[in-house]
Parts: C-alpha cells; sequence; structure tokens
C-alpha cells in the first residue's frame, strides 16, 4: 500500500517542475535564445532579405559615383571607302567614281587604314543637386529593405516562440499523462492482486485496466504530436528536420508592460511596417523633387582630346579643347507638369496608407495588451487551482490511510490534480505566447 501511495505522489513534483525531460539525454539542450540565434542565422527569408539589404547597399555606392567625373576612350579603325587625288596645279579636283553610280563628289585621299583615338572627360556640375536627390532616395530605398528585414526577422522570431512554446505544451500534456500511466499501473498491480484475493470486484479491476489503455493512447497521440512540433522547429531554424534536441522548461511569469498608452507609442516608434510606411512616404516627397529638379539645364564640364593616325597632312594630327555644354528643354508641351501633378497624388497616396497603418498598428497592439491581460489572470486563476488540488490530494491520502476514505476519491482527487498541473502548464504558455505576440505587435526582437 505504501508504494501505491508514494506512486500517487510522483507526478506531483514532475509536473509542476518539468524536471524530467521526455527526449534521450544525449540530445541537446535548445533553449528559446539558441532557437532564435539560429533561424536569425539560417532562416531563408531572412537570408533573403539580408541579401536585398545587401543589393540596396550597393545600389547606394553605385549612386554616389555619379557625382564623379565620367572618362571615356573611343577608337576608331577604318579604311575610306572612296578613292581621289589631289591636283596640286589646278584648283579642280579629280571626281571619285562610286561603282555603278557615276560621279558626285571628290575626296583627296588615297585608300589606307587610318586610326581615331579619342578622350572624354565631363564632369557634372548643375545636374549635381540631381544627383544629390537620388542618392538620398536609394539611401532611403535600403532603409526600406532593412525594415523588410527587420520584419522577416521579426515574424522569424514569433514563429520559432510559437513552435517552442507549442513543443513545450505538448511535452507537459504528455508528462502529465505519462505520470497517470504510471499510477494506473501500479493501481492495476494492486486491483489484481486484490481480485485474485476476492477482496474487490473484476469490475473494478477492468475499469482500471481500461483508464490505463485510454492513457497510453493518449501517450502515443502526444508522442507523434511533440515530433511533429519539432520537426516544424527544425524547418524553421532552417536545419536538418531528423535534428534530435530537447527544450527548457518556459521561465515563470514575469513583468507586465506598462499603461496601453506607452505600449502604442512605442509600438509607432518601432514598429517595422510603420517605418517602412514613413520611408514610403519620403520616397514619394524625393521622387517629386528630383522630378522637379529637371527644370535645372544640365551643365557639363568637358575635356575632349583627339589624335589621328595615317591621315593625309592636311588633317589636324591631335585635337584638344575644354568647355561647357549645356542642355535645357526649352518647351515640354506641360510634360513635366502633369509629372509632378502625378507625384503629388503619389505622396497623397503615402499619407493615406501611413495613417491607415498606424491604425492597423494601434489595433493590433490594443488587442495584444487585453489578451496578455486575460491569460495572466487566466495564469493566476490555474495557479490557485492547482494548489487546490494538491491539498485536496493530500488530505485524500490521509483519509484514505486510516480508511475514512474510499479509493475512489484518492483516485479522482489524483486525477483532478493531474489535470489542473496540465491547466497551469497550459495558462503559462499562454502567458508566453500572448508575450510574444505583444513584443512582436510592438516591433521588439528577442
Amino acid at each position: 500500500m505504501l508504494v501505491f501511495l508514494l506512486a500517487l505522489l510522483a507526478p506531483v513534483g514532475a509536473v509542476r517542475g518539468w524536471s524530467q525531460q521526455i527526449s534521450s539525454t544525449s540530445a541537446e539542450m535548445l533553449t528559446l535564445d539558441q532557437a532564435i540565434a539560429l533561424a536569425l542565422h539560417d532562416n531563408p527569408s531572412v537570408r533573403q532579405a539580408e541579401l536585398e539589404v545587401g543589393k540596396s547597399e550597393n545600389r547606394v555606392a553605385a549612386s554616389r559615383t555619379n557625382r564623379y567625373p565620367s572618362l571615356y576612350a573611343f577608337s576608331l579603325a577604318a579604311e575610306q571607302f572612296l578613292k581621289g587625288d589631289v591636283d596640286t596645279t589646278t584648283t579642280t579636283q579629280t571626281q571619285s567614281v562610286f561603282p555603278a553610280v557615276g560621279p558626285f563628289f571628290s575626296i583627296p585621299v588615297t585608300r589606307r587604314p587610318t586610326f581615331i583615338f579619342a578622350g572624354l572627360i565631363s564632369l557634372p556640375l548643375a545636374q549635381q543637386y540631381n544627383i544629390a536627390l537620388n542618392i538620398r532616395q536609394a539611401e532611403v530605398a535600403r532603409d526600406t529593405a532593412r525594415e523588410q528585414r527587420r520584419l522577416a526577422e521579426q515574424s522569424t522570431i514569433d514563429s520559432v516562440r510559437q513552435t517552442y512554446y507549442g513543443i513545450l505544451q505538448t511535452q507537459s500534456a504528455l508528462e502529465s499523462t505519462q505520470a497517470s500511466i504510471t499510477s494506473y499501473r501500479e493501481l492495476d498491480r494492486l486491483m489484481s492482486d486484490r481480485v485474485a484475493q476476492q477482496v474487490s470486484l473484476k469490475s473494478a479491476s477492468l475499469d482500471v485496466k481500461t483508464r490505463l489503455a485510454r492513457a497510453e493512447y493518449d501517450a502515443i497521440n502526444l508522442s507523434n504530436e511533440l515530433a511533429t512540433r519539432k520537426e516544424q522547429l527544425n524547418r524553421v531554424l532552417g536545419r536538418d528536420i531528423r535534428v534530435e534536441f530537447r527544450v527548457n522548461p518556459t521561465p515563470d511569469a514575469d513583468g507586465f508592460p506598462a499603461d496601453l498608452e506607452t505600449t502604442r507609442n512605442r509600438a509607432l516608434d518601432q514598429r517595422p511596417e510603420v517605418r517602412e510606411a514613413r520611408l514610403n512616404l519620403r520616397h514619394a516627397e524625393l521622387d517629386r523633387r528630383i522630378k522637379k529638379s529637371e527644370y535645372i539645364p544640365e551643365v557639363t564640364a568637358g575635356f575632349t582630346y583627339l589624335t589621328f593616325r595615317n591621315f593625309d597632312e592636311f588633317v589636324p594630327k591631335n585635337l584638344a579643347s575644354v568647355g561647357l555644354a549645356v542642355k535645357w528643354e526649352v518647351y515640354d508641351w506641360g510634360r513635366k507638369r502633369e509629372q509632378l501633378a502625378e507625384r503629388d497624388k503619389a505622396i497623397e497616396q503615402a499619407k493615406v496608407r501611413l495613417r491607415d497603418t498606424e491604425n492597423d498598428v494601434l489595433s493590433d497592439v490594443s488587442d495584444k495588451f487585453r489578451k496578455l491581460q486575460q491569460t495572466r489572470q487566466a495564469l493566476i486563476v490555474a495557479q490557485l487551482g492547482e494548489e487546490t488540488a494538491r491539498e485536496s490530494l493530500r488530505i485524500n491520502m490521509n483519509r484514505y490511510q486510516v480508511t475514512a476514505a474510499l479509493l475512489s476519491d484518492v483516485l479522482q482527487s489524483q486525477s483532478t490534480l493531474a489535470e489542473t498541473n496540465h491547466q497551469f502548464q497550459q495558462a503559462l504558455l499562454n502567458y508566453w505566447t500572448a508575450r510574444s505576440e505583444l513584443e512582436k505587435a510592438l516591433g521588439e526582437g528577442n
């Protein structure tokens, strides 16, 4: 009888502290922080976002080179298509004849290979303002890519947390079920002996066997669910789904966010969607300024150098010049005006999207804040219920020892304690899940 009573008490400390793990001790211990770090390093979505940030940084660096002088080199190797001779005794030149066409002009060059080499250095002057705007626009696009990376990271972190907490929840239920199996097996052994001694009815023994079989069936289902959740977490971490690991129990609930208004303000400052919407507005404003800068004439300072080889003596051997090139579209038939109007509407669209995004974020934060309050209160209720069930089991066991309580009362108390233990762990996990959702709504990382 003493062994049976000890078996009933066994699940009390095991479920409460989660000191025992289901997996083999040889498997790695994976904490939540380690899982998040692995996901941020190897998750495909995060890697794609990081590469996009790298591409945007390359575009910023490339746009900055437009401020500097451009250097070009040209060369031309050719042979004259027409042949002509120069008559030095008269002002009339012999006529060159194009085959099958007849005489139409004269060219005083003999047919032979010729070469032209040229170099050009040009520096934009008036365009520097437009270039600066384009650089700033590229930087805004880069910042937008960074916010998209933050969004991918936060989505990944939230996915890791939800899956990790799901594993803990399933593991808690499995531990509670296994503890019940241990109790039912000891009870089944005891009842079988009593039936053999004709002290208890066979129906009581069959009832215990039925409960044992049902608990074993539940344990199989929970074990399969636990294996599936671990495979899902491995996939989120970007590694082989067959990697075995163990998880740490969730910490106790501690702390609580500040008032709702402060939480909302933090979300507006930190949420990637809001930052991206603000950057899109900035991008639209810069796009309008770039379009408006097209009214400024293009002024370019240039230096040109040409050298001719194998030409006749009358062609200069070298030419060099320094000057300014001006390009200005005097009249565009209202094209720029209409394009500016289009940019104005794009700015208004960006402002509308920003307001709508801010309202979505505020609504999301309010919902997650209230849900966290509810789960916090539910956790307090579950904890009190667990303490009540434990005390009830202690009283019934003491009464059973002095034959003041039936065995069915002890079994009912043990089942109630196992259920309240599971409810407490469920409430604790629900709290941390709600806490994770609020952190995501705030735009916070790990």
